[in-house]
């Protein structure tokens, strides 16, 4: 029988990869005053749910996803938690 899983996935560039977006922000952080920053990186967040047979099955559904779609395999590293929800009937 099929349980639901709840993930939050993490999806960063690699380190090895420039990163435009996260530079401005480092920018416009000390130019507001926060001269602290530094080694800004911008990501992807996402939320979602799985229903598997096991939390196995579900953590390869997850890696597959994230190959497949939700991150470049190539720029990008990716990582993520799994919890499973528990149902109320």
């Amino acid at each position: 029988m099929a349980q639901k899983y709840h993930s939050r996935i993490y999806v960063t560039l690699r380190s090895s990869v420039l990163d435009p977006a996260g530079t401005a922000v480092e920018s416009g952080l000390k130019q507001l005053g926060y001269t602290g920053v530094e080694g800004v990186r911008i990501g992807k967040y996402i939320e979602l749910s799985v229903r598997a047979t096991s939390e196995q099955a579900a953590r390869e559904q997850l890696e597959q996803m994230c190959d497949q779609l939700l991150a470049n395999p190539t720029i990008e590293n990716y990582c993520f938690e799994l919890t499973l929800v528990g149902e109320k009937r």
